[in-house]
């Protein structure tokens, strides 16, 4: 009895032990980056009631006391930029951090532009040479997990793959090792500052392709943003409680789904299920997959296409097969043998679905995918070896090449899509997962690529990122947080004359920002390509956003703007177009040919104009069919043909003066 008793008193003990070691958010890991010259409130857990001491930067030796539920917060400064220093936490039983560096710390944030990693799906231009060059000591690296969340959540994960297979949590030293799967241009905007300042930098990537703005902001600040009440207050009403958020969803879309399902088979005189498999679809055309249809075989389509593949399970293949559709923007449907077995959303979003054993029988089957595209790009894309079918131990049935497709209807004939509480694309459902965690983490400021999620919805995209920068700045309790962000680049096919560019309006939307205070665009609008949503040229793209902090937040003599368009006058029919001399003194770069102006007559009808720079700072319009020109818009494209750059080779950004 008595050694029973002992055995249990040890245990009990351990127990005990085991719990009093001191917890930290996991944004607090050895190797990683403070930022220097602020104050720090850093929450834990400990032993209940127990002392809790922290020391290890100078003059900063504290002791407080935990609650009885082990919570305790430390309140200590940073010194200037420097380490590496050893920081301890203890209970009673220590925890140490170590190689902690004092310096700049920065958050990027946004979809997959900001996303993209050096190699992995994004290969950046002379990836190889970038991942060999890699080795910078004094750079660290942080790389958030993917999460959403309908709840705020306190806490992250942190995931980095490294190159031998492994993968990585907390801060990591950069590496050749570790930085191939991290964001390039996190990576190269980091790279700048460190060459630079010359002082430890780290970076935190929390970005997730697809995905709108509206995701990335608190539901507290969506209730008053067009287009958004609705939803948040379904979601208050009940509670933010996922479980009755969904069922709601469910009864929508199933609603959804019979209406749309009829408007875009009216394409369908023949009146047969495209999804069964004795439909005749030798009228349908092919299309190679993967690729996106609205660069190349529909350009500019925006809807409904479906798509029809026929494929063998092998008589020895038993139980669940594993089905990859690589990325498909922006919603899919899936059908097997008449029977629907998914949907998912969000493009850039690797589509992998189950096909049950009950299913998966041997002989010849059908697949058909139904891809609704409500915007930008559209269709079934990736790599050739991303649409396949997978058996856990017999190996991979390909399902790329050709597939036979049929337009199903526009998407200005569809009722609008109930988006489903469990996509990323969802109101507020990664700022709580992925920002949240991070408000108590001081830092230098923000870094953002995002937009092409919301093109289509300019206007409302206005509302939602002046919130997304204003809430950021109050949750991180730094009202004047410098937040330097990427405008669109120029994408899809080449044109001199599309006044009605979604794009183009998306772009200026994101110009409505600038109006805050300590907030920078970086000009895009030269480096993108036409096949391409995911631009190569990083590097160029995270110096323009480097140089912007580097002049404005660090105070350095850097060139960071291009001139902007000020004013304009009318002269016997030509428009001279008056620039303000940019921050940094930039001027207009001298060009007697220059490309990219449209001028509207009176009868309010567009044509493409001659121009050319005739001072530092103005540049004269003109077309030989506008007797009277009333408006001018320059660079005003999905992808324009434009080439007005400042004497610095930084583009002059695209604006408009009808709306002026």
């Amino acid at each position: 009895m008595n050694n029973r008793i002992s055995l249990l008193i040890f245990a009990t003990l351990c127990c005990f032990a085991l719990q009093a070691k001191v917890t930290l958010p996991s944004v607090y890991t050895s190797h990683m980056v403070l930022q220097q010259n602020t104050t720090i409130t850093l929450k834990g857990n400990a032993k209940p009631n127990s002392k809790v001491s922290f020391s290890g930067l100078p003059g900063q030796d504290v002791t407080v006391k935990a609650d009885a539920d082990g919570h305790f917060t430390i309140v200590f400064s940073t010194p200037s930029a420097g380490g590496p220093y050893r920081l301890s936490f203890s209970d009673g039983k220590k925890l140490v951090l170590e190689d902690v560096m004092v310096g700049e710390v920065w958050l990027g944030s946004g979809q997959s532009n900001m996303e993209m990693p050096i190699a992995g799906w994004g290969k950046v231009n002379n990836y190889e040479q970038e991942i060999q060059d890699a080795d910078y000591p004094n750079i660290r690296i942080f790389q958030v997990k993917k999460n959403k969340s309908l709840n705020k959540i306190d806490n992250l994960v942190s995931e980095l793959p490294h190159t031998d297979g492994t993968v990585a949590t907390g801060w990591q030293r950069c590496s050749p090792d570790v930085i191939p799967e991290f964001s390039a241009l996190c990576y190269f905007f980091a790279r700048r500052l460190s060459t630079q300042l010359n002082i430890p930098i780290g970076v935190i990537n929390s970005s997730w392709g697809g995905t709108p703005a509206e995701s990335w902001i608190r539901v507290e600040r969506m209730a008053d943003i067009m287009g958004f009440q609705q939803t948040v207050s379904d979601m208050l009403a009940v509670g933010l409680d996922s479980a009755r958020i969904f069922q709601n969803y469910e009864k929508q879309y199933d609603a959804w789904h019979r209406n749309a399902s009829l408007v875009d088979r009216d394409a369908s005189a023949d009146g047969q299920q495209w999804t069964e498999p004795a439909y005749n679809d030798n009228s349908w055309s092919e299309m190679q997959i993967p690729q996106m249809f609205d660069a190349t075989i529909l350009p500019g389509f925006d809807g409904v296409v479906w798509f029809r593949k026929q494929f063998v399970i092998q008589e020895s293949w038993k139980g669940d097969l594993t089905l990859h559709l690589g990325y498909i923007d922006d919603y899919d449907d899936v059908y097997l043998d008449g029977n629907m077995i998914a949907h998912g959303s969000g493009y850039n979003v690797h589509r992998q679905y189950t096909i049950p054993a009950a299913m998966a029988t041997p002989g010849l089957h059908t697949l058909v995918v139904r891809v609704l595209d409500t915007g930008g790009g559209g269709g079934i894309y990736g790599n050739v070896d991303d649409v396949r079918i997978d058996h856990p131990k017999k190996g991979s049935i390909s399902l790329s090449g050709l597939w036979k497709y049929r337009v199903g209807c526009k998407l200005d004939k569809l009722p609008a899509q109930p988006l489903s509480p469990t996509s990323p694309c969802y109101p507020t459902m990664l700022y709580n997962a992925m920002i949240n965690p991070l408000i108590d983490f001081p830092m230098a400021g923000v870094i953002w690529y995002q937009g092409c999620n919301n093109v289509g919805r300019a206007r409302q995209y206005e509302s939602l990122f002046q919130t997304l920068v204003t809430d950021w700045r109050m949750q991180f309790r730094h009202p004047d947080m410098p937040f330097y962000f990427v405008q669109l680049a120029n994408y899809l096919a080449e044109s001199e004359l599309q006044p009605e560019s979604e794009w183009a309006l998306l772009r200026e939307a994101q110009t409505s920002v600038l109006h805050l205070p300590n907030v920078g665009m970086a000009g895009n609008i030269d480096l993108g390509e036409a096949n391409d949503i995911h631009p190569k040229d990083k590097k160029a793209v995270a110096a323009r956003l480097a140089n912007l902090a580097l002049r404005r937040t660090y105070g350095m003599d850097v060139v960071c703007s291009a001139p902007e368009y000020d004013s304009y006058t009318v002269i016997d029919g030509r428009m001279y177009i008056k620039f303000s001399v940019s921050e940094d003194g930039s001027s207009l770069l001298p060009l007697d040919n220059v490309k990219g102006f449209i001028v509207a007559s009176t009868d309010g009808s567009w044509h493409v104009a001659k121009a050319r720079v005739i001072a530092s700072d103005q540049v004269e319009v003109w077309c030989d069919d506008v007797l009277v020109p009333v408006a001018v818009r320059y660079a005003w494209a999905d992808n324009p043909i434009c080439n007005l750059r400042s004497v610095d080779g930084l583009p002059v950004n695209p604006f408009r003066t009808d709306n002026r």
